[in-house]
């Protein structure tokens, strides 16, 4: 991937270079483009000594907080980034090596090494990530690259290389929340939020209790977007069985 990211975009980003008031870092993604951390922005907390936190060479999830195009300059921070939103910008970008991996294996089968890119291009436009398309072309068949415009020759080597190559596997992830119902009727309009939700198809959910009013949903799915929007439909069931008591749901904050 080439071109500049977007402002609050997440990007894979390495050390370069360390100064006693931040670091330069080179965008994995974007070619190796700079971006710049600033030593305010490395922890939530005051940092002293930026080497604590910081070493030439280490990989980083970043956001870009602010971007200025005129000045070529992008501001990257660490602070603001949760624990979910590193794991998930990992796992994207280990899928995303890896499709391009079969993808380039697929290309050798048939002789289409130059061809690599624009079938990656192609799956993305077409699939939420090339892997994603993989994943469903080793499922479904060849079928599943019917809304592509791929040639009969991509089509049958992308096929044979997914059914060898990928093994499907789930992600789970967590989430913490409170659940609030001030009157009387309301445990009962609760108890019935947490026993008989719906469940999102393609992906598991179980609520789990930790005394009032303290609780945790875990979700189990094929990849984390479907995982985060089950939590976000079971969540939003909840509320609004408990709205008539006047009951809410609020969702923890998440460490930084």
């Amino acid at each position: 991937m080439e071109g500049t990211p977007k402002q609050n975009d997440y990007v894979l980003a390495t050390v370069k270079k360390i100064l006693p008031y931040g670091a330069f870092c080179g965008l994995d993604e974007y070619g190796g483009k700079e971006a710049f951390l600033h030593i305010s922005e490395v922890a939530p907390r005051w940092v002293k000594n930026i080497h604590e936190f910081l070493k030439e060479g280490q990989k980083l999830v970043a956001i870009v907080y602010r971007l200025d195009l005129e000045k070529n300059q992008i501001d990257l921070s660490l602070k603001r980034v949760t624990d979910s939103e590193k794991k998930r910008k990992m796992e994207d970008f280990r899928l995303a090596r890896r499709a391009e991996k079969l993808i380039e294996l697929a290309a050798k089968k048939i002789g289409k090494q130059q061809e690599s890119q624009e079938v990656i291009n192609s799956l993305s436009a077409a699939f939420t990530h090339p892997y994603a398309a993989l994943e469903e072309l080793s499922d479904k068949g060849v079928s599943a690259l019917d809304k592509t415009n791929l040639s009969e020759a991509w089509r049958k080597a992308l096929l044979e290389t997914a059914t060898t190559n990928i093994k499907h596997s789930n992600v789970s992830i967590k989430r913490k929340f409170i659940i609030r119902v001030p009157s009387g009727d309301g445990v009962v309009l609760l108890r019935s939020a947490l026993t008989s939700y719906k469940q999102t198809p393609g992906a598991e959910a179980k609520i789990h209790y930790f005394g009032a009013p303290h609780y945790s949903i875990e979700v189990t799915a094929e990849d984390y977007k479907k995982a985060e929007k089950a939590i976000a439909q079971i969540l939003e069931q909840v509320e609004k069985t408990i709205a008539p008591a006047k009951g809410t749901v609020a969702v923890e904050q998440e460490s930084k």
